[in-house]
């Protein structure tokens, strides 16, 4: 294992040229586990960098059950699935929402992008290659600790790890955290704490997960800051329409908002790419880890 990771390592952090550059920033945005909001969440983080200026491409890649189109009222004829047989493009199954999020429904089909052959592998990093001009690219993963999860979160800019103020939740958090950090400590690592009830519990609950991940494995995790328990996320979930775009003045769309600011403020990555590139390194990653 500790062999693996080291070659892992070195893998994400080797040269490679087609990363140089201006290029797409990549946010996975992942948990511990399910329940906590995170899915939601991405969506309405899409949307709040998107009514920023900022052209969004969001990837649903909790293949296994996909639903991020279900939070947006739409149901797509095709996916990802159809991509990877060669029957529909890339850009013929990206959802355009009027509210300028682009959303790339995940291939139900597969349980993992593992599953793919090499050269259905070959032809989605293809796919990806073809497309370009978004300035961010959020990828919202499945949650726990798989193989599968971990390896959407290495070839990314930054990974953003959901968690609530459930004991349970925070221990889940540092599960996922200490993953990355086996094979890639020097992840940018940021949090955000969802459902809290009062900003100070959101700062507790943050300290906490830091203050372990610190003394624990010795890493620095950077609060994002936190996201007030609404009752206009479940109104906007029944509705199947983004509470940012619904409920813009709640208290909720105000958190996430300052949230997506804060990331897109950022310091940019030393190293920046196409979305092909993230792929190639993707299918690298799962093939070790």
């Amino acid at each position: 294992m500790v062999d693996q990771a080291a070659g892992l390592r070195q893998m994400m952090h080797g040269s490679d040229s087609s990363l140089s550059g201006v290029g797409t920033r990549v946010i996975t945005i992942t948990s511990g586990k399910g329940g906590v909001g995170k899915t939601s969440l991405s969506v309405n983080l899409g949307m709040a960098m998107a009514k920023m200026g900022k052209k969004v491409l969001l990837f649903d890649a909790d293949l296994g059950l996909a639903n991020i189109n279900v939070l947006v009222g739409v149901i797509p004829k095709f996916n990802l699935f159809h991509v990877v047989k060669g029957h529909k493009t890339l850009e013929e199954i990206i959802i355009h929402t009027p509210e300028g999020l682009d959303i790339i429904a995940g291939a139900s089909g597969y349980s993992s992008l593992a599953d793919l052959s090499e050269k259905e592998r070959e032809s989605l990093i293809s796919s990806f290659e073809s497309i370009s001009g978004y300035d961010v690219l959020l990828i919202d993963t499945g949650a726990g600790v798989s193989s599968n999860v971990v390896g959407f979160t290495l070839p990314a800019h930054d990974v953003l790890v959901v968690t609530t103020p459930e004991p349970t939740s925070i221990t889940d958090a540092y599960g996922i955290i200490k993953s990355i950090v086996l094979v890639a400590p020097e992840k940018n690592i940021k949090l955000l704490v969802n459902r809290v009830g009062s900003s100070l519990e959101g700062k507790k609950v943050a300290e906490r997960v830091m203050n372990i991940s610190n003394q624990f494995l010795n890493v620095r995790i950077e609060n994002t800051g936190f996201v007030y328990e609404d009752e206009n996320v479940g109104k906007s979930i029944r509705r199947q329409k983004p509470f940012f775009i619904l409920f813009p003045k709640s208290r909720a769309s105000s958190c996430l908002g300052m949230v997506a600011a804060r990331l897109l403020n950022a310091e940019p990555p030393a190293e920046s790419g196409s979305i092909g590139s993230f792929f190639k390194k993707l299918f690298q990653v799962q093939a070790e880890v």
